[in-house]
């Protein structure tokens, strides 16, 4: 019998793996083979349970597997290192022993679930309802004041336990196993998870919306490990405890869900409450929007757990938060459009409709947002082109209303000409004055509405002065040249 290695052995290496809960892909397959060295650890009955320990079975977790993150390649390899030590198979068969199937108890954790979740770094999971348990400081931290309830203790705790399941799974997926042995596994299996899904359940009430990356993390991670769960050509009694399995990581993703979508609608509150938005359109020159930021960092990170979840395991949820994102992107869109009617200034709230629209419709067409940047363009949405046209007609109108469109030049309308010639220029300088500071931040945006500009603004001066030549004299001052409204208008926006 192969001795079992040191316990904490891959501790350590496991908590210095960065998560974040999304994009684990795989699937969990039995293979039957024989004829291979393994490992075996015998209990006092003299049971036992044999796997192959090369951690690289023909059917291998990264060749199963093809969206991993960087996380979860790295914890595949973790699963997969302990698994070739034979640390996993010594674990399981410690559990197989202390009881016998099917007959097993929970009455409390016996040793290898303490050992198995220690080396996970998750042994606090087994205390949950203790005495000093999570539970109990969960509801400690419930009702002391938001500023006393760190996020990132709870972000922490979530890390840890993405960090157990995966392992768990992937250690799982490493074994190539025959059928007979399938189903010592799955009990451990299920124990295992039995025991980690309390910590959903003990959380959930306790959630608020700044815990949003935690949540998404763990429905992500929920998600992803039930498709791993899907198993191939194993024992009757193995493919009953898997479905089990399944159906409980199914039943938390369920919740989850709830929990985001509650969330979404909790956020609603302060956006509609909050009575300094005309200020900050004001002083912040129609840029975007702090609650603009913070929604779109919502959807940003909701889309991306979609994304992850619909390339892996795609399920009602996966649809169910597509749903979720639409609305919420509806949701702003319709908040801006009120919040901006607050805003005095028709001129400054189109640049402020603009900036926010613009920003809010990266995350809505991610993919063509990316396709875009790369190519260096802008192609603004129809929602966008209107706020824009809008802008140019309040803003910019009544400057070349100033220029007459009589096209018969003549010494008669000299003087006229002269006098339009003054007003063009002194309702340009106004404008540019008024809104020389005002933020335009996407500098292909700005790029954009400085050339929108310049093409009705200057290129209707510059066809003004064509029309009439006797007035070149008067332009020859470095005041009035289209030249120097064009690099005016090359200032503007920069906030």
């Amino acid at each position: 019998m192969a001795a079992c290695p040191p316990r904490g052995l891959y501790r350590d290496r496991i908590r210095t793996v960065a998560v974040t809960g999304a994009q684990i892909r795989s699937t969990l397959s039995s293979h039957s083979q024989s004829g291979q060295s393994g490992s075996s650890c015998s209990g006092d009955s003299g049971d036992s349970v044999s796997y192959n320990n090369s951690g690289s079975p023909s059917h291998s977790p990264s060749a199963v597997a093809t969206d991993f993150g960087a996380h979860g390649h790295e914890l595949a390899m973790v699963a997969r290192q302990m698994v070739s030590d034979g640390y996993t198979q010594c674990i399981i068969q410690a559990f197989h022993v202390a009881s016998p199937a099917p007959a097993f108890g929970f009455g409390g954790p016996d040793r290898a679930l303490e050992d198995w979740f220690f080396e996970l770094d998750v042994d606090w999971v087994l205390q949950i309802h203790s005495e000093h348990g999570l539970f109990q400081q969960l509801q400690l931290q419930d009702k002391s004041p938001a500023w006393l309830r760190p996020a990132s203790w709870l972000q922490d705790l979530v890390e840890r336990w993405i960090r157990a399941l995966t392992v768990t799974a992937f250690s799982v997926q490493a074994m190539v196993i025959t059928a007979h042995q399938m189903p010592a596994i799955a009990r451990f299996v299920k124990a295992s998870i039995a025991k980690m899904l309390i910590f959903v359940d003990v959380i959930v009430p306790v959630l608020r919306v700044e815990n949003l990356r935690a949540v998404l993390d763990m429905f992500t991670c929920v998600s992803n490990m039930e498709y791993m769960f899907t198993p191939v050509v194993i024992s009757p009694e193995a493919q009953s405890i898997f479905s089990e399995i399944g159906g409980s990581l199914e039943r938390q993703g369920d919740r989850l869900y709830e929990v985001l979508s509650s969330m979404m609608e909790e956020v609603r509150t302060p956006m509609e409450e909050d009575d300094t938005w005309a200020i900050e359109i004001l002083r912040g020159g129609g840029g975007v929007h702090r609650n603009t930021r913070l929604m779109v960092d919502y959807i940003t990170s909701m889309r991306e757990a979609c994304a992850s979840t619909q390339n892996c395991a795609p399920s009602n949820n996966t649809v169910n938060l597509g749903d979720l994102i639409d609305d919420t992107i509806e949701y702003l869109e319709d908040l801006l459009l009120r919040k901006s009617e607050l805003c005095s200034d028709p001129s400054l709230r189109y640049i402020f409709l603009l900036n926010n629209s613009h920003f809010v419709a990266q995350v809505s067409e991610p993919s063509v947002s990316l396709y875009l940047e790369q190519r260096s363009e802008l192609n603004l949405t129809p929602e966008c082109k209107k706020f824009m046209d809008s802008y140019l007609d309040v803003s910019w109108g009544h400057v070349l209303s100033c220029i007459p469109k009589s096209r018969f030049p003549g010494p008669i309308h000299c003087w006229i000409n002269t006098s339009s010639l003054a007003k063009f220029e002194s309702a340009f300088q106004k404008t540019y004055r008024a809104q020389k500071f005002w933020k335009v931040p996407d500098p292909r945006l700005r790029d954009v509405l400085r050339r929108a500009i310049a093409e009705r603004v200057i290129s209707g001066y510059g066809d003004y002065l064509e029309e009439h030549p006797e007035l070149e004299k008067h332009i020859g001052r470095e005041s009035s040249s289209p030249e120097v409204f064009k690099k005016m208008l090359g200032e503007l926006f920069e906030g």
